[in-house]
């Protein structure tokens, strides 16, 4: 087990703008120049990933292992957006996460994301002994 601060409740933040490289077009994932939902969900996932690294040993991480999110608004080019993760349970290795995501008019996304806790060395001899 793994020594950590990570609590239910905790939330944490990550932003970016809506550039020609994170559209949907750029992302192959549509064909019109709007914030991808690969973008969007990489954007919660980049918040969860932030909140626990921040509060794991250094030789741990956290791996994502599902998320179910649903894209409900467009968002332009120029546009920021913010993704919210928030803990909601923690049983010592994995955690569940309410994720959302907004621009400036409201609310574009939401859904549940899942992680992991991994340790950093033994994870990798995993994935090298393949």
């Amino acid at each position: 087990m793994v020594e950590t601060k990570i609590a239910v409740g905790m939330k944490r933040e990550a932003v970016s703008k809506v550039t020609e490289e994170n559209t949907a077009i750029a992302m192959k994932s549509g064909s019109l120049p709007v914030f991808a939902t690969p973008s969007m969900t990489a954007l919660m996932e980049q918040a969860a990933e932030e909140l626990v690294d921040d509060l794991v040993p250094e030789d741990w991480t956290s791996v994502g292992i599902s998320l179910n999110i649903r894209h409900k608004a467009a968002t332009a080019l120029g546009r920021d957006v913010r993704a919210e993760a928030e803990v909601k349970s923690f049983d010592g290795r994995q955690l569940t996460f309410a994720v959302k995501a907004f621009d400036d008019a409201g609310e574009i996304g939401e859904g549940i994301h899942e992680r992991v806790l991994v340790n950093r060395e033994k994870f990798m001899g995993k994935v090298a002994a393949k």
